[in-house]
């Protein structure tokens, strides 16, 4: 597979390419597929429908990769939290973990073991898949998680969870340590149903100053690529903290093998520090899709200071719901053609 090559660090024909959230809705037919699910979460829980929406992009745009349909709440929800999506509000949580107390009432195992739903759209996605197309499995990092889990909702300002942060590090440390049990669980049991790679989305990492997310944040994520590396070497991993403040050197350590670039990050210092260390993914501007003359603009900037080395094209952060579908084409065939030798 082209796509896990490239992961770790072989050479390859052309630089392979997918996006973030490409199973979305933009496309037509992840609209129709979701219209027949009902709802959000009817969709992320029935495997053959989660099939079919991670599949489409694969056949409607030719990237080199499917990423696994689902969301990053799933976890929470079957640990013990009541998830529900509401539309024009989001995700939103009947409940919300503000002591040990309401902790305990969580449990990792549970959690992973009550995601079946998903395990069982892996299999299915991998039956169906080209045997040279990769199937990405994922997760939320723990911080990210955690951070649904105490607010009960997206957040702006983050100031309940950052209030723990400071007021009661230990207990914001004892939730996160059973988020990050539940993580290893679950992913371990994605890899042994039939994903090829692995990515960890720290969504939020951006809310915290370096050294709160060193310690709440990037401690969670090794961790859990520590344990996936010493069962699962064969399976890449790749890390995406977007817009995080802590220094790159911070990284260098980690035991990843894919660094995801957020596109306010300037790709020729990332290299410059971490190119030898990771493989470096992204990182185009998500709205540069909105123009052809952009895309190709775009492209040629990544592409020139990549120079088709150690790098998985992607764009800087997901794609957004009203791209032209042909644009989304055009962008593929783009970095699939320049970047061929």
């Amino acid at each position: 597979m082209i796509f896990i090559d490239a992961c770790f660090g072989k050479k390859t024909p052309y630089t392979p390419v997918w996006m973030m959230r490409q199973a979305g809705r933009y496309l037509p037919e992840y609209m129709q597929t979701r219209t027949k699910a009902g709802d959000f979460l009817t969709l992320c829980k029935t495997p053959e429908l989660a099939c079919e929406v991670t599949l489409q992009p694969v056949e409607a745009l030719g990237v080199d990769a499917a990423i696994l349909f689902s969301d990053i709440l799933v976890v929470p929800a079957e640990m013990g939290m009541n998830l529900r999506f509401e539309k024009g509000e989001g995700p939103l949580f009947e409940t919300t973990i503000n002591s040990l107390e309401a902790l305990k009432k969580l449990n990792a195992t549970r959690g992973a073991d009550g995601l079946g739903y998903v395990y069982d759209a892996v299999r299915l996605v991998r039956t169906s898949l080209s045997p040279d197309k990769a199937l990405i499995g994922f997760c939320g990092a723990p911080w990210t998680l955690a951070t649904y889990m105490i607010e009960g909702k997206t957040t702006k300002t983050y100031n309940v969870c950052k209030r723990m942060l400071y007021a009661a590090p230990a207990l914001l440390h004892a939730i996160l340590r059973e988020v990050t049990e539940c993580l290893k669980l679950y992913i371990s049991r994605q890899i042994e149903a039939g994903v090829n790679a692995v990515q960890i989305f720290d969504s939020w990492a951006g809310a915290l100053e370096g050294r709160a997310y060193e310690e709440f944040g990037l401690f969670y994520i090794n961790e859990i690529c520590e344990f996936l590396k010493a069962r699962y070497p064969h399976i890449p991993l790749i890390v995406f903290a977007k817009d995080h403040h802590v220094g790159l050197e911070k990284f260098a350590g980690c035991k990843f093998d894919v660094y995801g670039v957020d596109w306010g990050s300037e790709l020729g210092a990332v290299k410059a520090a971490l190119g030898e260390r990771f493989v470096l993914q992204g990182n185009m501007e998500p709205n540069r899709l909105y123009s052809k003359d952009a895309i190709d603009e775009g492209v040629e900037a990544v592409l020139k200071v990549m120079q088709n080395r150690r790098h998985i094209f992607n764009l800087g952060h997901g794609i957004l719901p009203d791209v032209p579908v042909e644009n989304a084409k055009y962008f593929v065939r783009s970095v699939q053609e320049r970047s061929r030798f």
